[in-house]
């Protein structure tokens, strides 16, 4: 391992001293705790040292892939005690472990940026970049990268086999060409049998999945199979005989000709290039040019090329799809942290809004400020939805306050010269369908929309209930009835015949190559037959496009919500309950407490989860307990949850969550109450009266 290599990583990352005492501690530890987490997000290890080669920041990807226990990694551990403990346990490989200490110290000392790569012991390869910080600190990013080389090692096998399979071929065409000039010149007889050799070859060349060609030294082409000329948009007979400039045109010569000089000096060439094809749209092909060597001299080359196009397309859809999860996942986390933030907000206004009812101040400032805290903490919770993949949760939405709420975001989402406006021919449309997929959706096709309009337009989103008659229903392969439908207009530039009959395949797009992974409408069909319903599109080039989804429709649900907003609910119920409250964010912590307070409880706090469960053995008056789901330490939210139910069944247990995970996702049972932040007062004793009766 060299000097720069080392990092190290554990569930809280510390950040520099000289900050702290410039902010409050309340935003310190926030600080903190939102780069521990993004930091742990990330795939690969980080390490930051200081000027004393003192650790400052590490992640526990880093801990992982280095094989380093979560013991030594500290604030303020010395560089040299990782080196010591790689060079004791032999990563280095013979040699005297103080002398290995001492080298790898001393380079570290140097503060250079570098880029490496190590092979562990295990076999795993790292690839480690270090680069000097202001204040000659250091930070040091860890990749493994053992997949990458051996699937490099691979293509280089599979390649050399080509290669190999290649010569061997051009070696047994040279052999039998010149047996045939030898045979023809010795029997005229043989002339017919030549020919007919000839024409078998080139029906197997015209069979094989790719194009195959022969240039000459002078770049004139003496042979090309049907699959080459067609790349070219010529015939077999038009390109023997002319110039290989002439026939790929002057864009792709640009590209190939260094490739066809080095290939005519003798060396075997492998290379890629993109032309425009027939449709307009880039195609990409991968060629190999083997010299054609006689008595020494190259006479000629041979070509073999194939279609890649379609496999960097999927590639590059794969990579967009990870990116996508990496961000969701990302998201999630700092979404988690926000929640925690506008708790603390929302509670503080409340409890002021409360002990200042009559304050001009409050109808000025803290109203104002309530609302935008909402807006937030809705913002926060579509964006999860958003992100998330999950299982479909269908329950009976009103479609058409879903509308006009994503109307909003989509308003948001599209430039102003695109108009959006809705309309429904119906008072209540009741679907039973998972609302957030719905939102998802219902974006998708707004972005769709708006790039058929890149000079502006109109898009309508139209709700209505459709009855879908025994033939209808046939062709939309749902039962007959009533569906709810929702139509997505816009008056864009419109799709043809051959666009229209792929729009929902996977990986297809109109759009450029890279600008798009063509999975939107196709997730969106799966999403509508999933749920039990169907799709319409009608489309007319430069008339627009409509898009209609059809969902199952179902009677409106009764209200059976338990607190409703702003309704007065009984708090004698919670009066003198003794509640544990579990929560490592002292701000929450604060916030929960004066609100369980407000509710006449006695509240007894633990920042932890090994704590609270002390507690809970230990304090048998202890009524109720509300703890949130992401703590330090090795018991969270959920252990603590079951080790109560072991321990005393009978006490009752709500969590408390900023990310937008439901009971099934948490591994809970279903009747385990859950509480989304932020939450008002309200929603708190919605969860907790019932366990308190």
């Amino acid at each position: 391992m060299s000097g720069q290599e080392m990092e190290a990583g554990g569930d809280r990352n510390e950040a520099s001293q000289g900050a702290a005492a410039e902010t409050p501690p309340s935003f310190d530890r926030r600080y903190r705790e939102m780069l521990g987490a993004g930091l742990d997000l990330l795939d690969q290890g980080v390490t930051v040292f200081d000027a004393e080669l003192r650790m400052v920041a590490w992640n526990t990807t880093f801990l992982r892939l280095l094989d380093f226990p979560e013991s030594l990694a500290k604030p303020g551990v010395s560089f040299e005690d990782f080196i010591r403990f790689n060079a004791e346990r032999g990563d280095y490989g013979p040699g005297d472990p103080a002398q290995q200490v001492a080298e790898r110290v001393a380079r570290a000392r140097s503060f250079q940026p570098h880029v490496t790569e190590r092979v562990r012991p295990n076999g795993q390869i790292l690839s480690i970049r270090g680069f000097p910080l202001p204040y000659q600190g250091f930070i040091t990013v860890y990749t493994d990268i053992t997949g990458q080389r051996h699937s490099q090692a691979q293509i280089a096998r599979h390649q050399a086999e080509l290669e190999e399979h290649i010569r061997l071929r051009t070696d047994a065409l040279t052999r039998a060409n010149a047996e045939l000039t030898a045979a023809i010149e010795s029997n005229k007889a043989i002339t017919g049998a030549l020919r007919r050799s000839e024409q078998r070859l080139r029906e197997i060349t015209d069979a094989i999945p790719a194009a195959v060609a022969y240039f000459d030294r002078g770049g004139i082409y003496r042979y090309a199979n049907k699959g080459y000329a067609e790349w070219f948009g010529w015939s077999t007979p038009e390109i023997e005989g002319r110039q290989i400039r002439e026939i790929v045109g002057q864009e792709v010569w640009g590209i190939v000709s260094p490739h066809v000089e080095r290939a005519l000096a003798g060396e075997r060439v492998t290379y890629e290039y993109s032309m425009t094809g027939r449709d307009g749209t880039p195609v990409f092909a991968r060629s190999t040019l083997v010299p054609d060597v006689a008595e020494g001299s190259v006479i000629g080359c041979y070509v073999h090329s194939v279609d890649v196009t379609e496999s960097r397309r999927i590639a590059l859809a794969l990579a967009q799809a990870q990116k996508m999860e990496a961000i969701g996942q990302l998201t999630g986390g700092l979404a988690h942290d926000f929640n925690n933030m506008l708790t603390v907000v929302i509670g503080n206004l409340v409890a002021l809004k409360e002990n200042h009812p009559n304050d001009p101040l409050t109808e000025n400032f803290v109203e104002p400020a309530m609302q935008a805290a909402n807006r937030g903490a809705e913002l926060i919770r579509r964006l999860l939805g958003f992100a998330r993949r999950q299982p479909l949760e269908p329950r009976p939405v009103e479609v058409n306050e879903l509308i006009l709420g994503m109307s909003k975001l989509i308003r948001r989402s599209l430039p102003g010269t695109i108009a959006v406006s809705t309309a429904s021919r119906e008072p209540c449309l009741v679907a039973m369908v998972d609302a957030h997929q719905l939102e998802n959706a219902l974006l998708n096709m707004a972005l769709n929309a708006r790039d058929a309009m890149p000079n502006g337009g109109e898009l309508r989103i139209e709700s209505s209930l459709e009855h879908l008659n025994v033939h209808a229903a046939a062709d939309l392969e749902v039962p007959p009835g009533d569906y709810v439908q929702i139509a997505v207009t816009d008056n864009g530039m419109g799709m043809d015949g051959s666009t229209l009959a792929r729009v929902f395949e996977p990986f297809f797009t109109t759009k450029q190559f890279g600008m798009g992974s063509g999975l939107g409408m196709s997730m969106v069909y799966g999403f509508v037959k999933q749920s039990g319903g169907g799709v319409r599109i009608r489309s007319r080039q430069a008339r627009g496009t409509t898009v209609a989804l059809l969902l199952p429709s179902v009677a409106e649900p009764e209200q059976t919500e338990a607190v409703p907003l702003g309704a007065e609910v009984d708090e004698t119920d919670l009066a003198g309950k003794l509640v544990l409250l579990a929560e490592d964010d002292v701000d929450v912590r604060t916030v929960v407490r004066m609100q369980l307070s407000e509710l006449g409880c006695a509240v007894v706090e633990a920042e932890n989860g090994a704590e609270a469960a002390d507690m809970v053995e230990n304090i048998p008056a202890i009524a109720l307990v509300i703890s949130d789901v992401v703590m330090p330490g090795a018991m969270d939210g959920r252990a603590l949850a079951r080790f109560v139910r072991r321990f005393r069944p009978d006490l009752p247990v709500v969590l408390m969550s900023g990310f937008a995970e439901s009971q099934h996702e948490l591994g809970m049972d279903a009747d385990l109450p859950l509480l989304a932040k932020p939450f008002s007062r309200d929603k708190l004793l919605a969860a907790l009266r019932p366990l308190a009766a």
